[in-house]
């Protein structure tokens, strides 16, 4: 968990009217640094990534609806599925935005820290 002796940078971005992934992408790509000068994979950069109008983003329907969020405890009929709408109306658009971003994130022990980073405004 070593952090970058940068200084310390906030990004806003406005996701009214785009969709979920160019917002993710964007905000991930943030989280990671590679728009920071001092640039360093194996450190946490101190880049604080807000993400406003979750709310207004543009999802279609057939998004929505055909989205499947997948996960597996690791028993025997441990495999759990959610779709996008129901993961929606029990724990709101930004949990959506989250788990996107995360799943864009490397899989590695800074992630959780880069996490921290990220703030989801509805």
């Amino acid at each position: 968990m070593k952090i970058a002796a940068a200084k310390p940078t906030t990004y806003t971005i406005d996701a009214t009217n785009r969709t979920l992934g160019r917002v993710a992408s964007e905000a991930a790509h943030a989280l990671l640094g590679k728009r920071s000068a001092s640039f360093t994979k194996n450190l946490v950069a101190p880049i604080k990534v807000t993400i406003e109008n979750v709310g207004k983003l543009h999802l279609p329907e057939r998004r929505i609806k055909g989205k499947v969020y997948t996960r597996y405890s690791g028993h025997p009929g441990g495999f759990y599925e959610t779709r996008m709408d129901v993961m929606i109306e029990k724990k709101g658009i930004a949990e959506v935005v989250k788990k996107t971003v995360d799943g864009m994130i490397p899989r590695n022990k800074l992630r959780n820290e880069r996490m921290k980073n990220l703030i989801v405004k509805a």
